[in-house]
């Protein structure tokens, strides 16, 4: 049996999952408002807050950590057996948050869920340098990380709705059994890369492989593998860094309003659960939109005849600059639908941005180093996350979010500084003679 451009339906499947690792970790972000006053009655709303931060941050930690693991893991088992792994251990720890009832077994369920649901970027960073050429890269990792901000749409009035018809114990098992659910056609569709996949049909396998420049002037295959240095030899690059810093700069914006939408909802504007659930997915909308652009744009300028380093410096800019007095508006941003609206322009501008940084380690890279490069990143990433979330019930005592947002906007200048200092061109690294 053969199938035509099975390419998309792989880099479809890792939406999916996207999709769902985003319901996952939401569901609790989303019931926190309604829980904490049951299982801490006796606790402040700041208090409250803070107890959400320390279980958020031993998430971003395990995650951190996780990224880094799972980067290796990948490396070494394939994409194929590490999306297994990957999934089926964040869905047991989904579903085991129904056993929590307190700090301590929050964070030890919160600490497996991270670390396993880590595994989904490196993964699909690899996934993506296998099976597509470098010129629809950008898109496909637009597609991948627009399921993050489907899954943000998607989980917010989901886990609403579901509170009218289940205790929390039940939501976590329910949104715990669809990543079960999601390994079946995982295992069947994908089998193998595509040089050995038996459902590839000859034109694809040749369009892909033919495709992925990162071939080395002199490599006697007929499609190399590029430069695979070692992990030691790939840190003293600062390409590499460039990767890492940019990484690090960029994703705790994201991770922001990942763990405070609801609670910025709740606390500035006094919602309940049901109406969180109308206002919150507002915001996701203008991820998953960014997360389309930023690959169309990157591809269509690629096909235009840019180069790779003048593509990706452009779109990784253009984010950053969208993000930037949307974040400095958010200090002052009036009604609610104005305030979501303002984080809907900055996920854009995110999610622009952070496709093409994400395919920075195949833009230097050969495919056996991909991703150890994009799990370091993502440790850096999340490490960063963690620390910016820890500082949150800080900066935001008494409901002023004023000082999280205007270190936001830092670190967005951070972000695109890093890329055009540390990556100077963008294009498949060498060997030092």
């Amino acid at each position: 049996m053969k199938m035509r451009n099975l390419r998309w339906w792989v880099i479809a499947l890792i939406a999916l999952a996207t999709i769902i690792n985003y319901i996952d970790r939401q569901s609790l972000n989303v019931l926190w408002p309604a829980i904490s006053a049951d299982i801490y009655p006796d606790k402040s709303e700041d208090e409250r807050k803070e107890i959400y931060a320390f279980i958020s941050v031993v998430f971003v930690f395990s995650y951190a950590f996780g990224q880094a693991i799972f980067g290796k893991i990948f490396d070494w088992v394939g994409t194929r057996m590490g999306f297994v792994l990957s999934i089926g251990i964040w869905s047991l720890a989904t579903a085991a948050h129904a056993l929590a009832r307190g700090l301590v077994t929050f964070s030890i369920f919160r600490a497996i869920l991270g670390i396993a649901e880590a595994g989904n970027w490196p993964g699909a960073t690899k996934g993506n340098a296998e099976w597509f050429p470098t010129k629809e890269r950008a898109l496909a990792q637009g597609i991948f990380n627009s399921g993050a901000a489907i899954g943000g749409i998607i989980s917010i009035p989901l886990i609403a709705y579901l509170t009218v018809h289940f205790s929390w114990q039940a939501i976590f098992i329910l949104v715990g059994a669809a990543g079960l659910l999601w390994l079946i056609p995982w295992v069947v569709l994908v089998k193998a890369p595509p040089k050995e996949h038996p459902w590839i049909t000859e034109e694809e396998r040749e369009y892909i492989l033919s495709g992925q420049q990162n071939t080395l002037e002199g490599d006697d295959s007929s499609h190399g593998d590029g430069y695979n240095p070692s992990t030691s030899e790939m840190l003293s690059r600062k390409q590499s860094w460039g990767v890492i810093v940019a990484s690090a700069a960029i994703d705790p914006i994201w991770w922001l309003f990942v763990f405070w939408i609801p609670i910025y909802l709740s606390e500035v504007y006094a919602m309940d659960v049901k109406t969180i659930g109308i206002y919150g997915w507002v915001p996701y909308v203008g991820a998953m939109l960014g997360a389309w652009f930023g690959g169309l744009l990157a591809q269509n300028r690629l096909k235009s005849g840019w180069t790779v380093d003048r593509t990706r410096k452009f779109t990784i800019t253009l984010g950053c600059l969208t993000m930037l007095p949307a974040l400095l508006a958010m200090a002052n941003p009036g009604e609610p639908v104005n305030a979501v609206l303002l984080m809907a322009v900055i996920l854009f501008g995110f999610q622009t941005a952070i496709g093409n940084v994400q395919t920075l380690p195949s833009d230097f890279y050969g495919g056996r180093s991909v991703g150890t490069l994009a799990g370091f990143a993502g440790m850096a990433a999340k490490l960063a996350a963690a620390a910016l979330t820890a500082l949150v019930p800080w900066l935001t005592s008494g409901g002023n979010y004023t000082p999280a947002f205007v270190i936001g906007a830092a670190l967005a200048v951070t972000a695109m500084a890093s890329v055009w200092i540390l990556c100077p061109k963008i294009e498949p690294l060498r060997p030092r003679s």
